[in-house]
C-alpha cells in the first residue's frame, strides 16, 4: 500500500476520518460546532479518530501539533451546492485550490479529497468535477500522493440540495470514480443499507468509506455505521454528527470502537449514555 495511505489506515485496514472542513463550503448552517476552529481541532485530536479532514486555509492548526495526532485528509476543492436556496447558487461550481498537490506536500497530507458532483440538470458541475479529479490524479501521481475521490448523487431538498440514496446511481457514480483513479472511494450510504454491498462490488479493490451526511440521531448512526462496517466498508467519514454531537470526544471514541474493535451500536450508545 502506499506509505502515505498507511497513515489514514490502521493496521486493521480500516479508518475513521472526522471531517471538520464545512467552512469552505460556504455555507452558515455548516459552522455549528465549529465556530471556535481550534478547539473543535484540539477537542479531536485529543480523542484520537485516525484522520481529520480540513482545508487548506485550517490546517495547520492539526499539522502544528507535536507529538502523535490523526493523519491530515486535505480538502482541495469548493463547491456551492449546499444550503439555501438563492444564496449564492444561482451559478452552481466545484473549482479545485490552486497547486493543490504542492499544497498538501507542504502540509504533510497523508490524502487530497476531492467531489464529484452529480445533480439534476447540472451537467457542466458535473464536468467540472471530472476535469478535477483528472487534473489531480495526473498530479498525485508523480509525488505519490493519494487520491480520495467523493462521489455525491444529489437531489432537490428542502434546503437546497440533499442525498440522493439511490444505489443505482451511486453504484454507477462510485465506479466512474474508480475508473478515474481514485485511490480511496468516500460514498454515501444507500436509502436501503443492504444494497451497500454493490457499491462494495462496484469498488472492487479500493477501499469505500462511508459518509455521514446531515445531522441524525446517535442511534441511527452507530447502527449504520456496525451495518454498512459488517458488510465490508473500510471505514467511515463522519463530520456533522461528530462535530455538532453534544460530546464530540466521546462520539469518537464510540464510533471508533464500532470501526476498530467491534463493538456493537448498542454497546457503544450506551457508552454515551453512560
Amino acid at each position: 500500500m502506499n506509505p502515505r495511505l498507511n497513515r489514514l489506515f490502521a493496521e486493521d485496514g480500516r479508518c475513521f476520518d472526522v471531517a471538520v472542513d464545512h467552512g469552505l463550503f460556504g455555507e452558515a448552517s455548516f459552522l455549528t460546532g465549529i465556530e471556535d476552529m481550534e478547539r473543535a481541532v484540539s477537542t479531536l485530536v485529543e480523542a484520537r479518530p485516525d484522520a481529520i479532514q480540513l482545508s487548506p486555509g485550517q490546517a495547520r492548526l492539526l499539522q502544528r501539533r507535536r507529538g502523535p495526532k490523526p493523519a491530515l485528509v486535505l480538502r482541495t476543492d469548493v463547491a456551492n451546492v449546499y444550503g439555501r436556496e438563492g444564496i449564492g447558487r444561482e451559478y452552481l461550481f466545484s473549482e479545485l485550490i490552486e497547486n493543490a498537490v504542492e499544497t498538501a506536500l507542504a502540509l504533510d497530507a497523508a490524502c487530497v479529497v476531492v467531489n464529484v458532483l452529480l445533480l439534476p440538470a447540472q451537467p457542466e458541475l458535473h464536468h467540472a468535477c471530472i476535469r478535477n479529479v483528472s487534473a489531480l490524479r495526473a498530479a498525485c501521481d508523480p509525488v505519490g500522493m493519494p487520491l480520495m475521490v467523493e462521489p455525491l448523487a444529489m437531489r432537490p431538498g428542502e434546503s437546497g440540495y440533499g442525498v440522493d440514496g439511490d444505489a443505482d446511481t451511486i453504484v454507477t457514480l462510485v465506479r466512474q470514480a474508480v475508473e478515474l483513479g481514485a485511490d480511496v472511494i468516500k460514498a454515501d450510504p444507500t436509502d436501503d443499507l443492504y444494497e451497500y454491498s454493490r457499491v462494495l462490488q462496484a469498488a472492487g479493490d479500493v477501499p469505500v468509506l462511508v459518509r455521514g451526511g446531515g445531522r441524525a440521531p446517535d442511534e441511527e448512526i452507530l447502527r449504520r455505521t456496525e451495518l454498512v462496517i459488517r458488510l465490508g466498508a473500510a471505514g467511515i467519514v463522519y463530520g456533522r454528527n461528530v462535530i455538532q454531537h453534544e460530546h464530540p470526544a466521546a462520539m469518537t471514541h464510540a464510533l471508533m470502537a464500532v470501526v476498530h474493535d467491534g463493538v456493537s451500536a448498542a454497546e457503544a450508545l450506551a457508552t454515551l449514555d453512560g
